[in-house]
């Protein structure tokens, strides 16, 4: 007899309607066998064809929006107002790896003609394109119900790349991520895909996607979650007897640094801003500012002030389960125990899945067993003075999604030595705004080193789409046997 799960509701405790069944070794055969079969069709798809499923996926999300929400909010207590916000991205970011394959050149194709006159060999006719690679797993995250779940970000940029997706749903939004399968296969129907162009498969623990990661037709996996769920990912593709890519996405603690003209400049809107921005969502952003380097001194005294006093009248806020309430908390006990001091505590809740904000301080030297992330609505302030190397500091971090400086423009030109640390160090560097937020555009990065993510490369933009593709070369192959984009003009 099939094991079934229901949702739960964070904010409350209660189980949600809807039973949904795990998914048995059977069914992650089938899903694989079927994602194989449905490729060979899919892969040669015209772009044309692929870059209208992707937009009808948009349409059917849009047309669920009221549902998705509802459902959405129940499952994370996210609030309506950011989830229909999501909603509209997903379907945006959708349409814009459309907009994509229109353009065509993300395919990066090349052709060298051949030169049978060359001397003192001929010079053969070679062509080149990008091709996708085959089936692709993804994780759903447990922080984005939408936009990194089952029709988010991977899912499209592995679809837009002609390659079939087995979506494995997050345990703690399944009705949400119900939802979302359901428009990508009424998509998928109303545009006349091959079968097994998307499957989603359920599952309350782990089992599921090391078995989908595990199966020998699995060609790549797209996860976004924490370090050890991505380390364990891919260690389990590593020992296939034919290994495949995991591009993980696993957070970071993102860098703040405030140079001491700008806290004595304009101090009060970067404390305003930096506390908006770490208490944003509960603190549940991969990009949430969990270190801020602030200056010794008066300025950076009264930002700290500042910020301790919004933070004490802060109410709890619902995170988005009590197992991720309980990292918080233990996240908390291990920055106290490597030294930091505590500088203000929010109000406390009630609920089994609230969590508190709070703010800590401790000295820059020394922060090495400090810089761990802690997942929710926190922040390290670590305190420098001027004798402080702020570019050896940077150049010591471990990789990073995002940092940024607060600067006045002169000491901001003075800070060639620790832009060009950081630039090592992190995926997207930040002047004078706060990391989170991810613009979805064809330039944005959101990724870096490892342990940001599993290879640097980035998960948003449509840079994303370069994951699911390798290059192919073709020597000396008659016009119609080449693909579409490799024929001459009058071919």
């Amino acid at each position: 007899m099939s094991r079934t799960f229901r949702g739960l509701n964070p904010a409350t405790g209660e189980q949600l309607p809807g039973e949904f069944k795990v998914a048995t070794g059977a069914d992650v055969d089938a899903a694989a066998k079927a994602a194989a079969a449905a490729f060979p069709a899919y892969s040669v798809l015209g772009a044309a064809r692929r870059a209208e499923f992707l937009r009808e996926i948009a349409n059917q999300l849009e047309a669920r929006r009221d549902e998705l929400v509802e459902r959405a909010d129940q499952e994370s207590a996210l609030g309506s107002f950011r989830l229909s916000g999501e909603v509209g991205r997903t379907a945006g970011q959708l349409r814009l790896f459309a907009s994509m394959l229109d353009d065509g050149t993300w395919l990066d194709a090349r052709i060298d003609p051949a030169d049978a006159g060359r001397q003192p060999a001929p010079k053969p006719d070679v062509r080149s394109l990008r091709r996708p690679i085959g089936p692709v797993v993804v994780f759903g995250a447990s922080n984005f119900p939408l936009a990194f779940s089952v029709a988010g970000g991977d899912t499209a940029s592995a679809l837009a790349a002609g390659c079939p997706v087995i979506c494995k749903a997050h345990p703690s939004h399944p009705g949400t991520s119900m939802l979302a399968g359901e428009a990508i296969s009424a998509a998928a129907a109303k545009t006349g895909l091959p079968e097994g162009v998307f499957q989603l498969l359920f599952d309350d623990g782990h089992e599921v996607g090391q078995a989908l990661v595990s199966h020998p037709l699995v060609r790549a996996v797209g996860f976004t979650g924490s370090r050890a769920g991505g380390d364990a990912l891919m260690k389990l593709a590593a020992a296939r007897a034919e290994p495949i890519p995991v591009y993980a996405e696993m957070g970071s603690v993102n860098p703040v640094f405030v140079l001491p003209e700008a806290a004595g400049n304009r101090g009060g809107e970067i404390a305003t801003g930096l506390f908006g921005s770490f208490t944003l969502g509960a603190g549940q952003f991969c990009t949430n500012p969990g270190v801020v380097l602030l200056p010794t001194g008066p300025a950076g005294d009264a930002m700290r002030d500042q910020v301790a006093a919004s933070t004490e009248s802060a109410p709890a806020q619902v995170m988005l389960g009590a197992g991720i309430r309980d990292n918080y908390e233990a996240g908390l006990k291990r920055l106290e125990g490597a030294g930091a001091r505590l500088v203000a505590r929010g109000e406390d809740g009630e609920g089994a899945a609230q969590g508190t904000v709070t703010v800590w301080e401790a000295d820059a030297s020394g922060a090495a067993e400090l810089l761990d992330e802690v997942f929710g609505p926190t922040t390290l302030l670590l305190r420098y003075d001027g004798a402080t190397d702020l570019a050896g500091f940077a150049g010591g971090l471990e990789g990073q999604l995002t940092a940024t400086i607060h600067a006045d423009r002169d000491e901001l030109l003075k800070s060639g030595e620790l832009i060009a640390a950081l630039e090592q160090r992190v995926g997207r560097l930040i002047i004078n705004q706060f990391p989170t937020g991810v613009e979805v555009s064809p330039a944005m990065v959101h990724g870096g080193p490892y342990p940001a993510s599993s290879d640097g490369s980035t998960s948003v933009g449509t840079r994303a789409v370069e994951r699911f593709t390798r290059f192919v070369a073709y020597q000396n192959f008659p016009q119609e046997l080449l693909p579409e984009e490799l024929r001459d003009q009058a071919g």
